[in-house]
């Protein structure tokens, strides 16, 4: 298990490691984001989805659950926010073993799913510094997600 805690100084770095994590996802990865509103939780989501290639804008999925992101190879990249949902019934109709069949999966309010989400997956947590800095958090369990870690470690000891 890898941990890295970062401190972003701008929304621009911000979604940069967001660029460099989203240039190396892969179907069936899962990318858990904490943190309160205004946390830059988008700004990272929009950073994932730029360097994955999407050819959709990224906004908020709160009102509608899941947004999803396409790239040019019809891959598909989804994009959660379980800050709405009541129960864990209602979250497994949402059934995310078909969306990671599918494409990753960038779940908002992981805590709120609690035992849906997979074991292994790279959890990052946000926080709000001032109007300019978040302190990132990032926590990988499983072999895959150190190896997403430890890129991520280097795009951040380089040009980020």
């Amino acid at each position: 298990m890898i941990y890295i805690d970062f401190l972003s100084r701008s929304p621009e770095q911000t979604r940069r490691i967001g660029m460099h994590l989203g240039g190396a996802l892969q179907m069936g990865d899962v990318i858990c984001l904490q943190g309160d509103l205004g946390a830059g939780k988008t700004t990272f989501v929009q950073g994932i989805a730029q360097g994955w290639g999407s050819l959709d804008l990224v906004s908020s999925p709160t009102f509608i659950l899941v947004n999803v992101y396409r790239r040019v190879d019809e891959s598909q990249l989804f994009h959660m926010d379980a800050y709405r949902l009541d129960s864990t019934p209602e979250a497994e109709e949402l059934d995310l073993d078909s969306m990671l069949a599918e494409g990753a999966l960038i779940v908002e309010w992981p805590e709120r799913m609690d035992g849906l989400i997979p074991n292994e997956n790279l959890w990052v947590n946000l926080e709000y510094v001032d109007d300019e800095e978040r302190e990132m958090k990032f926590n990988a369990s499983g072999k895959r997600y150190d190896e997403l870690l430890e890129m991520i470690r280097q795009a951040m000891a380089g040009d980020v």
